[in-house]
C-alpha cells in the first residue's frame, strides 16, 4: 500500500504555497493585524481563482470533487502562512456540510455552487464552538440549535465582536432566533451533519498546526544561523540544535497522525474519531513546543511585535483550543480506546485496519 501523496496533490499544495508566499508576507500580516488597508477581499479573490473553496465540493456543484487527503495539504499550507481569511473553515467544513445536506434541503443545494466558487462566504457556528469565525464577512451562516442545522442570512443576525489572542481571526458571538424558515434539517440528520463537521474541523485545525509548527521551526533555525554569540552562530551550540531537532521530530510524529486521520475521517466511525483526536493532540503538542522553543531561541525579543514569530505562535494557540481542546480529545481517546470500544494491539494499527 502506498501512503505517499500523488504528484497532483503535491503540485496543488505547491501552487497554493507560492500564492500564499505572495499574499501573506509578514508585512501583509502585520498590516492586517493593525487593520491597515483592506486586502482581505483581494486575497480571497486570488484564492477563489484557484478554485480552492470548492476542493471538497462535488463536480456537479462546480467543485473539484476531491477528498480529505487532498485538502489536508491545503489546510497545512494555510497554517504555514497564517492565512487571515477562513478558507479552511469554508472549504473544509462549510462546503462539505452543505454538500451533505443538499439531498435533504433544497436551500443548501441552492447555495452550494456559490460557496464552492467562493462567490458566497459561509461561516459555521458548530456546537462546541461558542464563537463564529468570519461571521462579519459572511453572506450566510450555518448555525446549530440543538440537533438542528439552520441557514441564516447575515442580515438576519446580530454580531458581538469577541477578542482573540490571534488578532487575525475575526471572532463574533452570534445573536439570532431559530425558526422553521431557517431550519435545514433536524433530528438524526442534523446530529450526523454536525458530527461530521466537527471531525473535519478538528482534523483541519490539526493540519494547520502542522504548517504553523514548520514555519516556527524555520524562523527559529534562520535566527539561530544569523545570531552570533562568543564568535559563533548560536545554532552551532548543541543546547540550541537539540531543542530545535526535538521539535522537528515531534512535528514528523504528528504529521503521520494527521495524514492517517485524513484518510479515515470520511468513514465517520469510532476509529475515525479516535484518529482525529490523536491527530489533534499530536499536532497541538508539536505546535505548542515549537512556539515555546521559538521564543527561547530568540531570547526576550521573541515576545515582541517586531519579530514575526508571534503571528504563527498566536494562531497555533488559537487552533489548539478550537474544535475541542486538549482535555476533550484526551477524554475521547481514553473513552474509545481504554473503554473497550476499539481493539488494542500491534495488529490494530491504521495500516492493518
Amino acid at each position: 500500500m502506498d501512503f505517499t501523496f500523488t504528484e497532483e496533490q503535491q503540485m496543488m499544495a505547491g501552487a497554493f504555497r507560492e500564492l500564499l508566499d505572495d499574499l501573506c508576507s509578514p508585512e501583509a500580516l502585520r498590516a492586517a493585524a493593525e487593520k491597515r488597508g483592506d486586502e482581505s477581499g483581494a486575497r480571497w479573490a486570488r484564492i477563489a481563482e484557484l478554485g480552492l473553496p470548492g476542493v471538497l465540493a462535488p463536480e456537479a456543484a462546480g467543485g473539484m470533487g476531491l477528498g480529505d487527503t487532498d485538502f489536508v495539504l491545503i489546510a497545512e499550507e494555510a497554517g504555514r502562512a497564517a492565512l487571515p481569511e477562513p478558507l479552511v473553515e469554508q472549504a473544509g467544513i462549510a462546503v462539505p456540510l452543505l454538500a451533505g445536506l443538499a439531498p435533504h434541503a433544497p436551500r443548501a443545494a441552492e447555495i452550494l455552487a456559490q460557496a464552492a466558487s467562493g462567490a458566497l462566504r459561509v461561516a459555521v457556528g458548530a456546537p462546541g464552538n461558542p464563537f463564529v469565525l468570519g461571521a462579519a464577512q459572511a453572506g450566510v451562516l450555518l448555525l446549530a440549535d440543538g440537533d438542528e442545522v439552520h441557514l441564516v442570512e447575515r442580515a438576519g443576525v446580530g454580531l458581538v465582536a469577541q477578542p482573540s489572542i490571534d488578532t487575525l481571526r475575526a471572532l463574533a458571538r452570534v445573536e439570532w432566533q431559530p425558526s422553521a424558515a431557517t431550519r435545514l434539517v433536524s433530528g438524526a440528520a442534523g446530529r450526523t451533519a454536525w458530527a461530521r463537521a466537527f471531525e473535519r474541523g478538528a482534523l483541519y485545525a490539526a493540519a494547520q498546526c502542522l504548517g504553523l509548527t514548520q514555519r516556527m521551526i524555520d524562523i527559529a533555525v534562520a535566527y539561530a544561523c544569523e545570531r552570533t554569540q562568543f564568535g559563533r552562530p548560536i545554532g552551532s551550540y548543541q543546547a540550541i540544535k537539540h531543542h530545535l531537532a526535538t521539535v522537528q521530530v515531534k512535528l514528523e510524529f504528528a504529521r503521520a497522525h494527521v495524514y492517517a486521520a485524513a484518510a479515515r475521517v470520511v468513514d465517520a466511525d469510532q476509529r475515525a474519531a479516535a484518529a482525529v483526536s490523536s491527530a489533534k493532540l499530536a499536532a497541538g503538542d508539536a505546535a505548542e513546543l515549537a512556539a515555546r522553543t521559538g521564543i527561547q531561541v530568540h531570547g526576550a525579543m521573541g515576545y515582541s511585535w517586531e519579530v514575526d514569530l508571534h503571528f504563527y505562535m498566536k494562531r497555533a494557540w488559537a487552533l489548539i483550543g478550537s474544535w475541542g481542546d486538549r482535555s476533550f480529545h484526551m477524554r475521547r481517546v481514553q473513552s474509545l480506546v481504554l473503554g473497550g470500544s476499539l481493539p488494542l494491539g500491534s495488529d490494530q494499527t491504521f495500516v492493518r485496519s
